[in-house]
Protein backbone atom coordinates (compact mmCIF):
# COMPACT_ATOMS: atom_id res chain seq x y z
CA UNK A 1 0.00 0.00 0.00
CA UNK A 2 1.32 3.43 -1.07
CA UNK A 3 1.34 5.33 2.03
CA UNK A 4 2.69 8.97 0.68
CA UNK A 5 -0.53 10.45 -0.57
CA UNK A 6 -1.86 13.72 -1.77
CA UNK A 7 -4.45 15.11 0.37
CA UNK A 8 -7.77 13.96 -1.62
CA UNK A 9 -6.59 10.53 -1.62
CA UNK A 10 -5.80 10.19 1.87
CA UNK A 11 -9.82 11.58 2.40
CA UNK A 12 -11.06 8.80 -0.29
CA UNK A 13 -9.15 6.05 1.92
CA UNK A 14 -9.70 7.32 5.26
CA UNK A 15 -13.99 7.86 4.72
CA UNK A 16 -13.43 4.34 3.03
CA UNK A 17 -11.95 3.11 6.29
CA UNK A 18 -14.03 5.45 8.62
CA UNK A 19 -17.08 3.53 6.99
CA UNK A 20 -15.70 0.38 8.14
CA UNK A 21 -15.84 1.55 11.68
CA UNK A 22 -11.84 2.70 11.87
CA UNK A 23 -10.60 4.96 14.50
CA UNK A 24 -8.40 8.16 13.02
CA UNK A 25 -5.54 9.87 14.63
CA UNK A 26 -3.64 12.57 12.76
CA UNK A 27 -0.99 14.45 13.79
CA UNK A 28 1.91 16.62 12.62
CA UNK A 29 5.07 18.39 12.30
CA UNK A 30 8.71 19.00 10.21
CA UNK A 31 10.01 15.66 11.26
CA UNK A 32 13.19 17.05 10.41
CA UNK A 33 16.34 14.90 11.27
CA UNK A 34 14.20 11.54 12.89
CA UNK A 35 15.26 10.83 16.09
CA UNK A 36 14.07 8.38 18.95
CA UNK A 37 12.08 11.32 20.79
CA UNK A 38 9.90 11.04 17.05
CA UNK A 39 9.86 7.31 17.04
CA UNK A 40 8.53 6.77 20.19
CA UNK A 41 5.74 9.57 20.00
CA UNK A 42 4.87 8.44 16.66
CA UNK A 43 4.38 4.71 18.06
CA UNK A 44 2.51 6.45 21.28
CA UNK A 45 0.34 8.38 18.88
CA UNK A 46 -0.55 4.56 16.74
CA UNK A 47 -2.07 3.36 20.05
CA UNK A 48 -4.45 5.65 20.19
CA UNK A 49 -6.53 4.57 16.63
CA UNK A 50 -6.51 2.57 14.15
CA UNK A 51 -4.77 4.86 11.54
CA UNK A 52 -2.40 7.18 12.16
CA UNK A 53 -2.15 9.74 9.54
CA UNK A 54 1.16 12.26 9.43
CA UNK A 55 1.00 15.63 7.90
CA UNK A 56 4.65 16.76 7.00
CA UNK A 57 5.20 20.52 7.52
CA UNK A 58 6.37 21.25 3.51
CA UNK A 59 10.01 22.56 2.96
CA UNK A 60 9.18 25.78 2.71
CA UNK A 61 7.10 25.66 6.02
CA UNK A 62 9.73 24.53 7.71
CA UNK A 63 11.34 27.54 6.92
CA UNK A 64 8.72 29.92 7.90
CA UNK A 65 8.43 28.45 10.69
CA UNK A 66 12.36 27.51 12.10
CA UNK A 67 14.25 29.86 9.55
CA UNK A 68 15.96 29.80 6.44
CA UNK A 69 18.54 27.09 7.62
CA UNK A 70 16.23 24.62 8.04
CA UNK A 71 14.65 21.92 7.45
CA UNK A 72 18.01 19.98 6.50
CA UNK A 73 16.67 17.17 5.36
CA UNK A 74 14.29 17.60 2.17
CA UNK A 75 10.66 17.00 2.54
CA UNK A 76 10.72 13.87 -0.02
CA UNK A 77 13.37 12.31 1.93
CA UNK A 78 11.21 12.94 5.94
CA UNK A 79 8.36 11.54 4.07
CA UNK A 80 9.75 8.68 2.80
CA UNK A 81 11.44 7.68 6.11
CA UNK A 82 8.43 8.45 7.64
CA UNK A 83 6.45 6.40 5.77
CA UNK A 84 8.66 3.32 6.16
CA UNK A 85 7.70 3.66 10.16
CA UNK A 86 5.18 0.77 10.57
CA UNK A 87 2.71 2.74 13.28
CA UNK A 88 2.42 5.61 10.24
CA UNK A 89 -0.54 4.63 8.27
CA UNK A 90 -0.48 7.43 5.99
CA UNK A 91 2.21 10.66 5.25
CA UNK A 92 1.01 13.85 3.08
CA UNK A 93 2.72 17.24 3.01
CA UNK A 94 1.41 20.15 3.15
CA UNK A 95 2.42 23.88 2.55
CA UNK A 96 0.63 26.02 4.84
CA UNK A 97 1.87 27.48 7.68
CA UNK A 98 -0.93 25.56 10.24
CA UNK A 99 -1.96 21.75 9.59
CA UNK A 100 -5.81 23.57 10.59
CA UNK A 101 -7.22 23.72 7.07
CA UNK A 102 -6.22 19.49 6.55
CA UNK A 103 -7.80 18.72 10.06
CA UNK A 104 -11.05 20.43 8.90
CA UNK A 105 -11.00 18.38 5.20
CA UNK A 106 -9.49 15.12 6.84
CA UNK A 107 -12.12 15.32 10.23
CA UNK A 108 -9.67 12.88 12.14
CA UNK A 109 -11.35 11.48 15.64
CA UNK A 110 -8.21 12.27 17.84
CA UNK A 111 -5.79 15.07 17.13
CA UNK A 112 -2.35 14.25 18.46
CA UNK A 113 0.30 16.13 19.81
CA UNK A 114 3.49 16.51 21.54
CA UNK A 115 4.04 17.15 25.33
CA UNK A 116 5.89 20.05 24.93
CA UNK A 117 2.50 21.62 23.29
CA UNK A 118 -0.24 22.70 25.70
CA UNK A 119 -3.53 21.65 24.70
CA UNK A 120 -4.86 25.44 24.52
CA UNK A 121 -2.36 25.99 21.78
CA UNK A 122 -2.99 22.71 19.78
CA UNK A 123 -3.81 24.21 16.32
CA UNK A 124 -7.79 22.39 15.21
CA UNK A 125 -8.71 21.72 18.86
CA UNK A 126 -11.37 23.87 18.55
CA UNK A 127 -12.16 22.53 15.49
CA UNK A 128 -11.93 19.08 16.00
CA UNK A 129 -14.82 18.82 18.61
CA UNK A 130 -17.58 20.14 16.49
CA UNK A 131 -17.60 16.84 14.47
CA UNK A 132 -16.97 14.74 18.26
CA UNK A 133 -13.28 14.42 18.42
CA UNK A 134 -10.50 15.40 20.66
CA UNK A 135 -7.34 16.02 21.47
CA UNK A 136 -4.74 13.23 23.03
CA UNK A 137 -1.31 14.87 24.38
CA UNK A 138 1.66 12.43 24.68
CA UNK A 139 4.38 13.21 26.81
CA UNK A 140 7.34 13.79 25.20
CA UNK A 141 10.73 12.35 25.03
CA UNK A 142 12.69 14.84 26.87
CA UNK A 143 15.86 15.93 25.54
CA UNK A 144 15.58 14.55 22.61
CA UNK A 145 15.29 16.88 19.62
CA UNK A 146 16.22 17.82 16.14
CA UNK A 147 17.88 21.01 17.68
CA UNK A 148 19.54 18.99 20.15
CA UNK A 149 20.73 16.66 17.95
CA UNK A 150 22.20 20.37 15.84
CA UNK A 151 24.07 21.84 18.68
CA UNK A 152 25.64 18.82 19.49
CA UNK A 153 26.66 18.33 15.65
CA UNK A 154 27.77 21.80 16.09
CA UNK A 155 29.70 21.27 19.75
CA UNK A 156 31.57 18.64 18.84
CA UNK A 157 32.41 18.86 15.21
CA UNK A 158 32.42 22.65 14.25
CA UNK A 159 33.48 23.55 11.07
CA UNK A 160 35.30 20.40 10.77
CA UNK A 161 32.46 18.26 9.01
Amino acid sequence: MKKILERDAIKAKLDELRNKGAKIAFTNGCFDILHVGHVRYLQEAKKTADILVLALNSDSSVRSIKGEKRPLVPEEERAEVLAALECVDFVTIFPELTPLELICYLKPDLLIKGGDWPEDQVVGRNEISQWGGRVAIIPEVVGKSTTNIVEKIISVYGSEI
